[in-house]
């Protein structure tokens, strides 16, 4: 029995040894198996619908967008419209060297400004205006007034005459002098005009700010600024406060004791 088993195990032996090494257990090892490599990147182009190369990239978020979460876009304030023009160009107010357009009544964003009877003027008594300025006819006809009386033959010939006034404001429905709390202004009612320079032919400008002291420009201007006192209901300029240092302010605001002027 000793002898046949002796003989069974050399058998098996010899066995092992036949099969080929592909056949044999793989060695097993303890270390860490080692991490995969990442797989090769996507491409970065893919076809669109219609053919065309895209990136798959995500789109650029928009910038009313954080977090992922849409955010509210600040408000953003809008010019009010223009107002209607309800006549042809032409003479207004009655007045042949009155050069504009009637309008349609305008509605006040505010208690106490609005304007019913308005016109938007581009020339008076020849003389152009540098923006189209809606007042009321009253306003317009004190404009007239002070350009033929006191402008026009003040300035002369000087720089080739009068061409045309620079308008710094005309209506606007605000507070007077854009200060919180206050009344009114009277260009909230196209009332009033505010007039910065006079420019002359030659295309200097005498202006409020740097001629009021001057001493070649600054009898024009103060002449004038008097003159105005009349025709308009209401005249400042330098002299006034600081909100009037570069400009004219001349409205037809109606008071009992007679013009303020200052």
């Amino acid at each position: 029995m000793r002898g046949q088993g002796f003989v069974a195990g050399l058998a098996f032996i010899a066995l092992l040894a036949a099969v080929p090494a592909e056949a044999k257990a793989p060695e097993i090892s303890l270390r860490p198996m080692p991490k995969p490599e990442r797989s090769a990147p996507v491409a970065r182009e893919i076809l669109s619908t219609s053919g065309v190369l895209r990136s798959p990239r995500p789109e650029i978020r928009p910038k009313t967008l954080r977090g992922g979460s849409a955010v509210r876009a600040a408000s953003v304030r809008t010019q009010p419209a223009p107002p209607a023009i309800v006549g042809r160009t032409g003479s207004v107010c009655g007045v042949r060297d009155i050069k504009g357009v009637t309008l349609a009544p305008i509605a006040g964003r505010l208690n106490g400004c609005g304007l019913e009877d308005g016109v938007r003027i581009d020339s008076v008594a020849g003389v152009a205006l540098t923006q189209r300025t809606v007042v009321d006819c009253p306003t317009a006809l004190a404009l007239r007034t002070w350009l033929t009386d006191a402008v026009i033959p003040t300035v002369g010939r000087t720089g080739g005459g009068v061409a045309a006034l620079r308008v710094a404001a005309h209506y606007a429905c605000r507070t007077r002098n854009n200060q919180k709390g206050a009344r009114i202004s009277e260009h909230g009612r196209g009332r009033a005009v505010d007039i910065s320079s006079i420019v002359l032919g030659n295309g200097a400008e005498i202006t409020v700010l740097k001629g009021w002291r001057d001493a070649r420009q600054g009898p024009i201007l103060k002449a004038v600024h008097k003159a105005a006192c009349g025709p308009f209901g209401t005249v400042l300029g330098p002299n006034a406060n600081r909100f009037h240092r570069d400009h004219f302010h001349f409205d037809t605001a109606r008071y009992r004791s007679g013009p303020f002027c200052r």
